[in-house]
């Protein structure tokens, strides 16, 4: 881990935690969010900024006054990632060196056997209810995901993390594996992704549309 994201303090990580989630805040929402005082969260942006774990911008704010809005950095990764993932990273790179094409194997074994974990969280709920799941789901694995409907029928799951960050860059099939996981949990819907990290947003985002 870098060491920089080493010596975060708690309320620091807090703070890149509520960032990550909101996409860009500034100092008063995150200060609503953790229930802390701006003064604090400016404090620790300041640390984060320092430290080139997030950037600001400046636009419009809520009251009509220019603001600094925050967001989180490619830098920010590695605070997320799981502990194992350059191990991960280490594997996949003997793997695709020794036989390329089991390499697309292994993610799709992985997917499958996550699905047959994850089928009695979602065995006989509707296709609404399972969006719910499948974003809790998400959460858990440290994507810090979330869900919102958008209109009747039509839900986004959000994921402002990626705890694989270094292995979905290298490997596009993570991230195909990651939408086919959602797809088979969600089969009365269509799920197509809509943002995604490695092209620069800030969030993998996924719409899921009721069929019929």
């Amino acid at each position: 881990m870098d060491p920089a994201a080493a010596s975060l303090s708690a309320t620091q990580r807090r703070v890149l935690v509520a960032v990550k989630r909101q996409g860009e805040a500034t100092v008063d929402e995150l200060g609503e969010t953790l229930q802390i005082s701006p003064s604090a969260v400016r404090q620790h942006l300041g640390a984060l900024e320092s430290a080139g774990m997030v950037t600001s911008r400046r636009r419009q704010g809520r009251r009509g006054r220019p603001a600094n809005r925050y967001r989180a950095t490619e830098r920010a990764e590695p605070v997320f990632e799981a502990d194992d993932a350059n191990f991960s990273l280490e594997l996949l790179g003997h793997l695709q060196a020794e036989a390329p094409e089991l390499v697309a194997t292994v993610f799709d074994r992985r997917r499958r056997q996550m699905v047959e974990d994850a089928t009695p969280r979602v065995d006989g709920l509707s296709t609404d209810a399972r969006v719910a799941v499948v974003a809790d789901l998400l959460d858990a694995q440290g994507c810090l995901a979330d869900a919102s409907e958008l209109e009747p029928g039509v839900f986004r799951i959000s994921l402002h993390n990626c705890p694989i960050w270094a292995v979905a860059n290298e490997y596009r099939q993570a991230c195909t594996s990651e939408l086919d996981f959602i797809r088979d949990l969600l089969p009365g819907a269509s799920v197509e992704r809509v943002t995604h990290k490695t092209a620069g947003a800030h969030t993998c985002a996924y719409d899921v549309r009721l069929r019929g």
